[in-house]
């Protein structure tokens, strides 16, 4: 296969996969949402006695960081602004992407590529209910590239923890509904918060996703735009040197026929 036809592939592909991660940021994001409704109708309930120390995060633990990047190339500089402030980072990191390099290897508790990451979620699932259950870290944030629309991408760090009530939301509803209990509140709670920032992770790697392949597929556009440009350079040089021979060859028959 030509390099032609395979930047064209690539380029077809990358259009074809910001669709598809669009589409799946939707689905998490509907999930996400009713997640958080549930948690703020049972922390703020009128009928519940919930010790509220008990999903506080501990003042003392660490940060989080989790650093969203890509696996593969034809992505131009989309990694550069993550790599710095992978560079500049102490806190403890969870570093998902083959192009994203961290040299504090003490802190990143996880790499994984985005391969990895797609095959089994597992991994950073186990972290973060361990961290929240057992209040492991005072603070999540997740650091990617965030797609807006083709025409707009922004290099965001996300703070997703601890998580952000909307104190005008809350006063404007009435939590009285009358719940039945057979479990203790603070770990089921906890529980449902970490469940929580494993679709906020999701949603924000599928976003990092479509930002990928956006500038994929720009470069990728670019690059054949270049490769036909050149395609044609080099048709208008064999027509001229065809040209030369060709008017060559009649000078010479013609002398021969003198």
């Amino acid at each position: 296969m030509s390099v032609k036809n395979v930047v064209k592939v690539m380029n077809f592909h990358s259009l074809l996969k910001v669709d598809k991660s669009r589409r799946k940021a939707a689905m998490y994001f509907d999930t996400e949402r009713e997640l958080f409704k549930i948690i703020k109708k049972i922390l703020f309930n009128k009928n519940l006695i919930l010790d509220k120390k008990m999903i506080t995060p501990n003042s003392d633990a660490p940060i989080l960081n989790v650093y969203i990047g890509n696996d593969l190339g034809f992505c131009g500089d989309f990694n550069f602004l993550i790599n710095k402030e992978v560079r500049q980072d102490n806190n403890k990191m969870i570093i998902i992407g083959r192009k994203i390099h961290s040299f504090n290897k003490d802190n990143t508790i996880l790499y994984m590529t985005k391969e990895d990451f797609f095959a089994d979620f597992s991994k950073v699932e186990d972290i973060i209910y361990d961290g929240i259950i057992n209040r492991k870290f005072r603070e999540i944030n997740v650091i990617y590239n965030h797609y807006h629309n083709v025409n707009k991408l922004e290099f965001m760090k996300k703070k997703l923890y601890p998580l952000d009530y909307d104190d005008e939301d809350i006063n404007s509803h009435d939590y009285d509904d009358d719940f039945a209990m057979e479990t203790e509140l603070g770990p089921m709670l906890n529980s449902l918060i970490a469940l929580y920032l494993c679709y906020e992770i999701k949603i924000c790697e599928m976003n990092s996703y479509a930002a990928e392949n956006v500038v994929r597929q720009q470069i990728t556009r670019e690059s054949l735009k270049k490769i036909d440009e050149l395609e044609e350079e080099k048709a208008m040089i064999e027509r001229k040197t065809k040209k030369q021979k060709d008017f060559q060859k009649i000078i010479e028959n013609y002398r021969k026929g003198d």
